[in-house]
């Protein structure tokens, strides 16, 4: 009877672990899905690249006035007098992306040629470039951080922590409960 039940128990083992390998290679052989789940072609891959890139304008138009929107508000909320207005100014010029900022990226392409160490190199010298943009903001904010009162600082605090880049931040915020 234990026999039995052995085998019973080794055959059944063994059609689970067929079952998971054909399911697993299933997976694995099925070409790629667009967002719905359907097959897509190398075509129909490329048009969806191609209607992306020709919305471009579209979208950092809109990133743009969202952006002056934000701005706009925090600097309401935020009543600046005439001497404030220089560091103001300052401080939204170091916010506002360069045309073409995001260009430094590298061709993938041309980044797949590279050797190992060539690559990890190249990512090293961006994010290097990335630092610097960082600290000429962190500057910008800091100088214009200075000429703020205790109050307009308790503003501009509280208005840093409730947005950025549409996601909400900070210890109330969706992104923040969602990493927690």
């Amino acid at each position: 009877m234990n026999t039995l039940r052995k085998n019973l128990v080794i055959a059944l083992t063994a059609a689970g672990l067929l079952g998971a390998t054909l399911g697993a290679s299933a997976q694995t052989a099925a070409p790629a899905e667009g967002r719905h789940g359907q097959a897509m072609s190398a075509e129909q891959r490329l048009a969806k690249r191609a209607e992306w890139q020709a919305k471009k304008e579209e979208r950092h138009a809109k990133m743009a006035q969202k952006r002056a929107e934000h701005q706009a508000k925090l600097r309401d909320a935020l009543k600046l007098n005439a001497q404030q207005q220089p560091a103001w100014d300052a401080f939204v010029a170091s916010r506002t992306p360069a045309r073409g900022e995001r260009a430094s990226r590298p061709d993938r392409a041309a980044f797949a040629k590279l050797s190992a160490p060539e690559r990890m190199q190249k990512g090293i010298d961006l994010q290097k470039q990335r630092t610097a943009r960082m600290e000429q903001r962190l500057a910008a904010l800091n100088s214009f951080y200075a000429v703020l009162t205790p109050e307009q600082r308790k503003v501009f605090d509280a208005q840093s922590m409730q947005r950025k880049g549409g996601r909400h931040h900070g210890p109330h915020g969706q992104h923040a409960k969602a990493h927690a």
